[in-house]
């Protein structure tokens, strides 16, 4: 339920505020090579701050107890 949630709620930001995500894949460190008739794009820094928030973000949801 909280994924589907999650999912409604990217969706709603990405149709009626488009410009608060607007950072996400131009950040310094992501490559984009465009030639004549290719283009290459690769989101390194985009993809590590991602990975970096939902493992915080998970890690407090499903935190388990030490004992």
């Amino acid at each position: 339920m909280w994924i589907g949630l999650a999912i409604v709620a990217i969706g709603a930001v990405l149709r009626w505020a488009p410009w608060l995500l607007s950072w996400f894949g131009n950040l310094p460190g992501d490559i984009r090579h465009e030639g004549e008739r290719t283009s290459f794009y690769f989101p390194i820094t985009s993809m590590l701050i991602l990975s970096a928030i939902l493992t915080i973000v998970l890690n407090l949801f499903f935190r388990r107890n030490g004992s």
